[in-house]
């Protein structure tokens, strides 16, 4: 099943085996309460899926995605295609970059 993501005037829709993820930003500061300048961040990998596309072909069946929208998701480190839309960033990347589903 495809789903679409549309904000304001703008709409993703990914194709193939993509999922959208909205980036979940990281925290400030540290556990023991020292605050972190952007260039100290790491790059995050927690997101939660916002749009999925509709399945990959194998020998000329479509496979859905095992993901859906909803989701927390941890993906690979340097995955993916960054995108801003309406300040917001996002993170368009193949089923296959993402690594466990958080529960």
């Amino acid at each position: 099943m495809t789903t679409t993501l549309t904000i304001g005037a703008s709409s993703v829709r990914p194709l193939g085996d993509r999922v959208l993820i909205k980036i979940v930003a990281q925290e400030a500061k540290t556990a023991g309460g020292l605050f972190l300048p952007d260039t100290a961040k790491e790059k995050p990998q927690l997101g939660e899926v916002v749009a999925v596309g509709p399945g990959r072909k194998e020998k000329g069946t479509l496979v859905p995605l095992e993901i859906k929208v909803g989701d927390r998701v941890l993906y690979s480190k340097y995955s993916g295609t960054e995108i801003k839309i309406d300040g917001s960033e996002y993170l368009l990347c193949s089923e296959k970059d993402i690594l466990a589903i958080a529960e």
